[in-house]
Parts: structure tokens; sequence; C-alpha cells
């Protein structure tokens, strides 16, 4: 229970300047003000400091477009925003719009003056809410503030910050936000540092008697603090007779309905419904105060805002990530400049959609352009086939199990029912922690009937992605198995829990279980015989899921997609390779499998561990071949290289049922010519693809075998010692030509609803270029399709960085590869834009000089990465042997020239290593960024371990 909140009698003190010397800070920012306190008798003034870069940009000569006015929250000070007006004033000085920067320290804290109205009582607040939003106004009345304004809070900052718009609405032009609140729910505890902070006989010692409470906000930066940052965020509050304000604000937390600040509070709250004023919401999930169910509330309230969720970042974002860079940016995008003045009257360029997806407004599917462009319903096969005894997939684990599609359709109505009537509605999180099955697919379709929005987050990510994953999309319901269920229970995941299976009730309350799968088919069933009807069917541009990425590059990213691309990328199968009605479809990377019933094709997954795909046999292909006349296999590499691995397995029966494959794809990573044609053997009959995509558009080009050996033998001769792939650093983007043709993997041409485009790299490595089909440059791929992406959850700005330089009105993502097409329009993948080396002589990109070092004898694979600063960099090979070596050595001297006379440029060193690492999801993307991490290490001196 919180007891008396009891603060000790405050010491008046004038404002002060801050000491010189603190990091980071210019002293030439900070100013003294007196201001009126309004609302008083007697004429109370207090005096304020604050940081405010006018006075450099009047000496710049520049006029400011407009004023950001920050406000910190507890305990910090103006200190934290000192990377804003250091980077702010960088910009005008450079030329940009120049955006004078107000930062200020609240009364009683950082260098302002201290009050002495904290009460002796403990239980009102010095200043609470209500005289802090006065307060502000009150300073900007003296500073004769004139607009636009731009409001910047982070944590009760935040609160302050917003109090103050809605009451300036004449001067407010935009609101940014750093980790805050404005509303706490009455149901709802207190995040627990603040509830023990709040404890009976704590909050005096804790707050103002010892630095502990500052101590341990500062303690909650990612990474930690250094020591000269630590001692200017404290230079204010070296005494308790200077701390007073730090236990003022913890105590004005409104906890009960009664306390004096919960009307302001609401009052706040309830009027940011009505801002419409451009909106920046920039969050660290790794906050232990405020959580995602903050910024979930927020987006709620406004539904317009920008959002980006700094992975990795906590309760310090100012200190955690360059936010600095952030707002700049965004503010860059807001404000009307003389250019885009200019332009008004030009597209406007294809944008993520800020309003959430519960917030917008959906038109019946039924209503809607459905077949425009060739597309349908998700579910409408299983609605055309709802009397068909045809299979429509099988189970493979434990045992065979065959659905029909009268089965399934009816299943699927029984779900989207059942959880109509336990509250799932449109617009809803549902994530599915459900192994690939009957269970999966029925439930998966029964959400996007109803209109909820899947989450699918799959156990390849591996634990702690899964975790990002889930906390990130912020589901409302769960759906899983026991082991999916289990990890959301003991890591925290949000979302009302609903299992698949039926467990004994102390299992049950364990897991924290509402409903079982069972349950909601007899709900449904009873529901849809009482003549209950099913929602209105969700529109092509309501949003129908969100799917993370493998993370082989990062923390894996929330990737939505609409109904309509969706749909998209199911007319895009079917007009690639035929996958459709008849189509028997074998899926060894679970997602397919999911579009089967999209596509009207039976289909079957493996029976295999969807977390290690390594684990697939030729023989479970060949069972799952058999189970439903597959006519179509999809594998990844890594389940590629076991399955030739275990041929010898087969049975003459095996044999027979691969011989009726027609077609045969695999992607997800580079895969060489050899290891599709030993996969190709075992389908005889099989037209052998490799298609090219990702989890941001999943069918971009496409390649068969003898595609991939007319463009083997169409290129240059290899190079020599006095060749190679380095694109000179004196060349401009447009004239970055890969010298050697060959460099890279050929994924064939775009497919038909796709365009393919490349952004030249410049000597740093950056893909500045124009978008451009011109052969034999070397660039960032960028690519167009009705089935891209709609956008990145949560991200900003990833979401803008994919978009940039897009046509104006039409939807581009930017892969983060790099190749370049060749003058027959094929597109040849040669790396990650991340994993491009700049070396003194030049660009190079990594895949050319690893196929060239894999044909030698005895190397299995190969990684080529970059040690050291960018444009000074060394180029670093890594191999994995035949046989696999033992622990890690530098390659022999024979060994090392091969490899230096193959890729023909310098090599400062040759490791062997057991094994590379590679990505959770598909086991085949070499993790480059990890092993440049690790030869950095080794070539430091430091011990030879395995990557």
């Amino acid at each position: 229970m919180v007891g008396p909140r009891r603060l000790p009698i405050a010491t008046a003190a004038p404002a002060v300047l801050p000491p010189t010397g603190l990091s980071g800070l210019n002293p030439g920012w900070s100013r003294l003000i007196d201001v009126a306190e309004s609302g008083t008798a007697g004429g109370v003034t207090h005096g304020w400091h604050l940081l405010d870069n006018g006075p450099q940009l009047d000496a710049l000569g520049v006029l400011p477009v407009g004023t950001i006015l920050c406000v910190h929250g507890n305990p910090t000070w103006s200190y934290l925003w000192r990377g804003l007006l250091a980077s702010a004033t960088k910009a005008a000085a450079s030329g940009a719009p120049a955006w004078r920067v107000v930062a200020v320290d609240q009364l009683d804290m950082g260098f302002s003056a201290r009050t002495d109205s904290i009460a002796a009582t403990g239980r009102r607040a010095a200043r609470p809410l209500a005289r802090r939003v006065h307060d502000l106004g009150d300073l900007t009345d003296a500073l004769e503030l004139a607009g636009p304004v731009i409001t910047l809070g982070h944590d009760w900052g935040g609160v302050v910050s917003l109090g103050w718009a809605v009451d300036h609405p004449e001067l407010l032009a935009g609101v940014m936000l750093l980790n805050t609140a404005v509303h706490q729910s009455a149901g709802d505890s207190i995040p627990a540092p603040l509830r023990l902070a709040l404890g009976r006989g704590i909050l005096s010692p804790a707050t103002v008697a010892t630095p502990a409470f500052l101590a341990t906000t500062l303690a909650l930066a990612h990474p930690p603090l250094s020591a000269e940052v630590k001692r200017g965020y404290c230079a204010p509050y070296l005494t308790s007779a200077r701390r007073g304000g730090i236990g003022g604000f913890v105590a004005d937390i409104p906890v009960a309905l009664a306390h004096e600040s919960r009307f302001e509070l609401d009052r706040i709250a309830e009027a940011v419904r009505a801002l419409a004023v451009p909106t920046l919401l920039l969050w660290g999930p790794r906050d232990p105060i405020f959580s995602d169910r903050y910024l979930d509330d927020l987006v709620e309230r406004m539904p317009h805002a920008r959002v980006h969720r700094f992975e990795g970042a906590g309760h310090l974002l100012a200190e955690d990530a360059d936010y600095a860079a952030a707002a700049l940016l965004w503010l860059g995008d807001i404000v009307p400049t003389e250019s885009s003045v200019a332009d008004a009257d030009a597209p406007e360029p294809a944008v993520q959609s800020a309003i959430p997806e519960r917030a917008q407004a959906s038109v019946s599917g039924s209503e809607a352009a459905w077949g425009v462009d060739g597309t349908h319903p998700l579910w409408h096969y299983l609605d055309e086939l709802r009397d068909s005894d045809e299979t429509a997939l099988v189970d493979m684990q434990p045992a065979p199990r065959t659905v029909s599609w009268r089965l399934l359709s009816r299943r699927v109505r029984q779900i989207a029912a059942g959880l109509g009537h336990i509250g799932v509605r449109h617009g809803d999180r549902v994530s599915l922690l459900v192994p690939p099955s009957a269970d999966l697919t029925a439930v998966l379709y029964a959400c996007v009937r109803i209109g909820a929005i899947v989450v699918v987050a799959d156990a390849g990510l591996g634990l702690a992605g899964l975790t990002r994953a889930v906390r990130g999309a912020r589901p409302d319901f769960i759906i899983g198995a026991a082991p999916g269920l289990m990890a959301a229970r003991a890591l925290g995941w949000p979302g009302r829990t609903i299992s698949t299976a039926r467990y004994p009730a102390p299992m049950a309350r364990l897991l924290g279980v509402e409903h079982t799968l069972a349950e909601l088919i007899r709900l449904g069933q009873a529901r849809l015989a009482a003549g209950d009807e099913l929602p209105p069917e969700p529109a092509p541009s309501d949003t129908a899921a969100v799917l993370f990425t493998s993370g082989s590059t990062g923390p894996a990213k929330g990737v939505v997609y609409t109904h309509g691309q969706l749909s998209a990328v199911s007319r895009a199968l079917f007009l690639q390779y035929g996958v459709g009605v008849g189509t028997g479809l074998v899926a060894g990377f679970a997602p397919f499998a999911l579009l089967g019933p999209a596509l009207g094709a039976r289909s079957v997954t493996p029976d295999m561990d969807v977390t290690a795909p390594k684990t697939l046999t030729a023989t479970a292909v060949a069972a799952a071949v058999g189970a439903i006349d597959a006519t179509v296999v999809f594998l990844s590499p890594a389940a590629l290289v076991n399955v030739v691995a275990t041929a010898g397995a087969l049975t003459r029966a095996d044999h027979t049922a691969l011989a009726g494959v027609r077609r045969f794809l695999s992607a997800g990573a580079p895969i060489s010519a050899t290891l599709l044609g030993q996969a190709a053997a075992l389908m005889p009959a099989a037209t052998a693809h490799t298609p090219y995509g990702m989890t941001e558009g999943l069918l971009m080009a496409d390649i068969t075998l003898e595609g991939i050996r007319a463009a083997a033998a169409s290129v240059a001769t290899p190079p020599t010692a006095d060749t190679g792939t380095q694109i000179p650093a004196a060349s401009p983007p447009r004239a970055a030509a890969t010298m050697n043709p060959a460099g890279g993997v050929c994924v064939g041409e775009a497919t038909a609803t796709t365009r393919i485009r490349i952004s030249a790299l410049d000597p740093s490595g950056a893909s500045v270029g124009e978008l451009s089909e011109e052969p034999d440059v070397t660039g960032e791929i960028v690519v167009s399709a009705p089935h891209v992406k709609d956008h990145y959850d949560r991200l900003w700005l990833t979401e803008r960085a994919s978009r940039r330089g897009a046509v104006p009105g039409e939807r581009w993502h930017r892969t983060g590869d790099v190749g370049h097409l060749d003058r027959a329009g094929r597109l040849w993948v040669e790396g990650r834009l991340p994993h491009v080396i700049v070396t003194a002589d030049g660009v190079v990109t990594p895949v050319g000089p690893e196929q060239r070092i894999e044909t030698l004898p005895g190397v299995a694979r190969a990684a080529f990465v970059g040690v050291g600063p960018l444009g000074t960099q060394q180029q670093v090979a890594v191999i994995e042997t035949v046989p696999p070596a033992r622990r890690v050595h530098r390659a022999s001297e024979r060994l090392a020239t091969a490899v230096r006379a193959a890729v023909g440029s310098p090599v400062a060193a040759v490791f062997v290593v057991p094994g590379l690492p590679t990505d959770i999801r598909h086991n085949s993307k070499i993790d480059r960024r990890r092993l440049s991490r690790w030869a950095t290490g080794i070539l430091s001196g430091g011990r030879w371990v395995k990557p």
C-alpha cells in the first residue's frame, strides 16, 4: 500500500548558471530569466534557467522557421536536450532550415529557482501538474514566444508539454514526445519503480535525502552513461536541499482518483484527442516505467502520429538513440520549404498510413473493388469450395491427417464466430504461436475473415527474437500451443490467452488460459446455428497481417500487409508458377503453406522442426509429396542441403512420388547452381526455380536452373590478380560499374507484376543514385509491386528510409540488398548494403569474392568481410573447409595464397572456422556483421574463439 508521502520543507534558492565543463553543454546556450507567476497576489517571481540557441542563430544570420520547446522530466534537466541544441545549430550553419531550441529547467529542477512551497505535510505536491502547466505558459509569455512552436517532452515533462500544447493552439505547429504517459487507468497499477518510490517511509529518503532515485534513473541508459555524462545530469542535484523537486515530482504522480493532479491529467489526456497537428512519438521499449502500454494509449489518442520504436533503447531514449536526427528529419518533412512549395502540385509520395488499424474506417469487402486487379479475398476459395470433399491440406505430425475443403471451411467459420463471441473485433491483433498445422491454418483464416490482424512471428526467430517481436506487436490476443503459451506467460507477453488444446485446470491457470480452441468452435457453432452472421468482410485496404523479418541483419521488423497486398501475393504466385486450384503444394517454409487455401491449392508442411530447417530429410519431403500428390515443392536453401545429403535413404516409392513434381522452388538465401541441380535431380520432371524476395516483398524476381547456367555462361572470364569487384573510389554513383559482371548471384528477371531498379552506390558505399535500369551499375536493389508491404510497424524512420527516392505516388521498397542489372535485364545480388566493404581503393561487395573462394578445393563455404574504419577497411576471408576444422586458426600459407589469387585484390587475413554463423530462420544467411566484429577482435589481439 502507498503510505503518506512526506517531504522535507524546501529552502528557497535563486536560479543559477550551470558550472562550466559539463560534457556536451555549450555555456553559450545558458540564460536566466525572471518570470512572474500567474494567479498569485503580490507579484511573485521565479528565476528560470534555460538553454537557448537563439543567440547562435542570430550570429549565423539565419531566421528560425520555428521554435522547439523542450521540457524535461524527473529527475533530469535541460541537459537532456543538449544533443538537439547542437544538431539544430549545426544544421542551421550548414544551410538547413534553422530551428530555435528552447530547453527549460522546470522550477525546483535543474538550475532554475528552488521555491519554498514543498508542503511539510507531504500530502500535497509543491507544484502540482496544473501549476507546472501554468508555469510553462508564464515562461513562454515572458519570452514572448511566437509561433510556430513544436513541443517536445519526456517523462513527466511530456505531460507538461502537452498541457501547454492544448492551451496554446494559436502557437502550436506540432508535437514530439519521448517515453511518457498521459493516462493511468484506475484498474492498472503504476510501474513498479514508482510504486517503490511512493512506498511508506521511502519517498523522502529515496528522492531527496539521498540521490538514489536519480542514480537509478541514470542506470536505465543502454549502453551505460559515461562518468562525464552522469556528472552532467547530477550537477544540479548535489545536495538534498537541491533535490526537493525530485521528491515533489514523484509525490505528484496521481495514483489515486482523488489526487489533486488527477483532474488536470485527465483534462490533458482528453484534450490531446483534438490535436490535429503533426505528431511524432519516439519510444524506447526497454523502459521499465513507460512501457509500450503507454505508447498504445498515446497512439489511440493521437492516431495520426508517426511512431518509431528504437529497439534496444529504454527510458533515457535521448541518450540511447539519435533522437535529434530523427526529430530534425521529421521537422524537415512537415515544415514547408521553398522547394516543397514549388512542388505543391506534384503527387504526394506514398507514405505509411499513420492511422492505427482499429481507428481506420473500413468498407465492407463486398462493396470494395476486389477483382479490379485480378485479386480476391483470402478466404475466397474457402467459400467457393465449402461443399467439396477434396483435400485442402494434410497434417504430417504426429501422423498424416487429411482435412477436406468442407471441413476447413466449416472450421474457419466456427472459429471466426467463436472469436467474435469472446470479443475479438475488427482491428484487434492476434498473435499466432501455433506450429504449422491444420489448427494454425483454420485460426489464421478465421482471424482475417473477421478483420482481426494476425501477428506471425515464427519460432525460427529464437526465444529472444520472438519476445521482442510479440511485445513490439502488442497483440490483444494470443492463440498458442503449450510451448508458445509457456513462453508468453514466463516472459510477460501481452494479450488474452487462447490455447489450442485443453489442459487440466491448474495448468490452464498457470498459463493464463481463458479459452480453448475447442470452446471457440462450440461457441461459434452455437452462434451460427442461432442464425448469427459473421461480421462484414474486411476491405482490401484493411490491415490483414504483421509478418516479421528473419532478423538476420538486426532485430526482426514487423512488416504490415493489407488484405489487398496479401491477395496480390497469391496472384503473383499464380501468375508466375500456376499455383492454384488443383495444385499440390509442399511448403518447407511454413509461411508459404499458409497461402495454400488462398490459392485454392492443397498444401502440406513436411515433418520437420520449423525452427531448424536443416532437420528436413529427403524421405520427409517424399512423404509430403506423396500425401497430396504434390506438383510444386518449396524448400529453403538450408533445408535443401540436408535433403540432398539424405537422398540415399529414398526408396523406390519415394522416387516415384518425387517424379510427379513439376515445379521446385528454393529461396531465402543465395543458392548455388550445383546445389539446385543436385536437388533437381531428385525431381527429374520438375523445373527448378530460385525466386528472389524478402518478407517485405515475397516474390520479386525468378530464375530457373537453366537460366542460372545461361547467365553464368554469359559473363566475362573470372578475374585475375589484376581485376576485382571494386568500384573505384573516384567514380560518381552512375559510373559505379561492376568490373566483374560475374560477381553476385543471378536471381533472374522481375516477375510479371514487379519493377526493379538500382540506386547506385557512391564511393562511401551509400546508395544515393537515382532509380535506374542502367546495366552493370552496382547499387541498392529497389522494387515495386502490388504485393510489396504496406509499411513497417511502428518503425517510421525505417519506413521512411525504405521509401527514399521513390517515384511520387508509387509504392517502392529499398531492399537493403546490393546488386546490378545485366544487359539482358537479369538481376544479380551481390550482398547486403550493411555488408559492403569500403577500402581505400573503392567499394567491394562480398558475394563475388565469396563465390570465387568457394571454387577452391577443400572450401565448403566462405564469408568476405571488412574490418577497420570505412574508407580504409581491410578485407578478411573467413572459411569453412571440407572436412570441417575443429578449431579456429589461420589458413595455411597455401590456402591463403589461393584465396588471395581467387579474390584478385588485397586480403589482410584468411581464417578457418568450424562453422560460419547464420540466421536462425533460414540457417543459411551468413551473419557478416558478427564475423566482422569477431575478425576485428582477433586481429586486435583478442582470444581465438569461435565466431
